[in-house]
């Protein structure tokens, strides 16, 4: 297990963006199967493949670039690695970018299941408000420590390990008609 992390983090050294990307699409994946594995009990049998692929593309073209982007803009707005600073970012992130990016993140994800605009809206309109309380439960103290403990080229990864948990109830969100 120590040489698969030496390994990683030789990789993210050498191309951190690339890294990133695959990481988030990857765990997103993750999230997915389990989803419909441990929450929606399908079975093997009945996994939904192109559901999955769908998550993960969602991860790689979505989540990855935005959020990697975003730590980068954070650290640039909210300078320093003080325990101010972290709880400012954390502040940040919450109440400004959290909310932008659960609904963006609803909504193509209800655009790649093939819903209507006018579905879309209903959708959002339904699980939003919900999706952004469980945000709430969780996120904050995850990034709070993210920010004080973690370097820059790190946080991504970081939140997509805890945020298995978190992708497995988002998709089961995103997906519940």
């Amino acid at each position: 297990m120590a040489g698969l992390w030496r390994s990683y983090q030789t990789l993210m050294t050498k191309y951190p963006w690339s890294v990133q990307i695959v990481t988030a699409g990857s765990l997103v994946g993750v999230g997915d199967v389990i989803s419909q594995q441990l929450i929606e009990r399908r079975g093997l049998a009945h996994h939904n493949v192109r559901r999955t692929a769908r998550m993960m593309s969602i991860g790689f073209f979505f989540v990855g670039p935005v959020i990697g982007s975003w730590y980068k803009v954070l650290d640039r707005l909210v300078v320093g690695g003080s325990k101010s600073a972290a709880m400012k970012k954390m502040l940040v992130d919450q109440l400004c970018f959290a909310p932008c990016f659960l609904g963006a993140f609803l909504c193509i994800s209800g655009a790649l299941n093939g819903l209507t605009v006018e579905e879309n809206i209903a959708k959002l309109k339904r699980d939003y408000t919900d999706a952004l309380i469980s945000n709430y439960y969780l996120w904050p103290p995850v990034q709070i420590a993210n920010f004080y403990f973690v370097p820059l080229h790190h946080r991504l990864a970081v939140v997509q390990i805890v945020a298995v948990a978190w992708n497995s109830y988002l998709t089961w969100k995103a997906n519940k008609m």
